[in-house]
């Protein structure tokens, strides 16, 4: 079983076990059960939709797009809906172009084997600044009701972007604060797109690394199909470990968020 992590750190197989096991509670046999039908459940999801072309797993194992997605969302990815279209193919499938306010799920550009998740905020030719946390898009001040912010203070290049880097970031972004700016405006070049976390305070996003090259675009989340209530650390390893296991085996019922099972994810027009 396959799941890829959506996040800010190296993208990993699930593949092996931890080899130590702290000591667990005695897990009762219906709580067993339960916790081997959830797994199977996965399991089967999986096998039909994580290894096709068409559409892919993934889990979100850090707080960036809180409040839109949480850490323990599992997704169904649509790789299609961006995919170039062809001679006969754009008269049959649905394909669409990339708009502002869409979430996007892509390479990171500065590591391919790492995936992100991240909303489209500005698109080829766009203008756009932060200015005390608020987006100003093409010299209007954004309406952005999916922004979650989880500090109160005014960071100088976090919050009043573009300006002085008081953090490291990247060569690309570097490049992008050298020669893609004007009259205080980031200006987004042809064939690129700049992508922000919604939670605005704890992202590292095109802030820190630059532009979204469109051939990177992977595709966009189409639903949660189930949401379990698991720390980073458990998520972000490279093996799916027993102590994880175990604590789904235990807690199933009680840490899954069953309201988040099976809800869509849409796209928030931004103009």
């Amino acid at each position: 079983m396959e799941e890829n992590q959506l996040e800010d750190n190296q993208l990993t197989e699930r593949d092996g076990e931890s080899a130590a096991l702290p000591p667990q509670p005695e897990a009762s046999h219906q709580e067993l059960q339960r916790g081997f039908v959830a797994e199977w459940v996965v399991t089967i999801i999986l096998l039909l939709f994580g290894t096709t072309n068409l559409v892919q797993a993934y889990v979100i194992p850090t707080g960036s797009m809180e409040n839109t997605l949480l850490v323990g969302d599992h997704l169904l990815v649509d790789k299609l809906s961006y995919a170039p279209s062809g001679t006969i193919s754009r008269h049959l499938l649905p394909y669409d172009s990339l708009q502002r306010g869409d979430i996007i799920v892509f390479r990171y550009p500065i590591d391919i084997k790492q995936t992100f998740v991240k909303r489209v905020v500005g698109i080829p030719g766009d203008h756009l600044r932060l200015v005390d946390k608020q987006l100003i898009l093409n010299g209007k001040v954004a309406h952005e009701p999916y922004v979650y912010h989880s500090t109160d203070y005014i960071d100088a290049y976090r919050d009043n972007f573009p300006g002085e880097p008081n953090v490291r970031v990247s060569g690309p972004a570097l490049d992008m604060l050298q020669n893609h700016v004007q009259n205080g405006d980031i200006v987004v070049p042809a064939g690129y797109y700049f992508a922000m976390g919604d939670n605005r305070d704890s992202s590292l996003d095109s802030r820190y690394w630059g532009f979204v090259p469109r051939d990177n675009i992977i595709g966009k989340p189409l639903m949660i199909y189930w949401s379990y209530d698991a720390p980073t650390e458990d998520l972000t390893s490279s093996t799916l470990g027993i102590k994880h296991l175990t604590d789904m085996v235990l807690h199933f019922p009680s840490k899954t968020r069953w309201d988040r099972a099976f809800r869509l994810i849409h796209s928030y027009p931004l103009n």
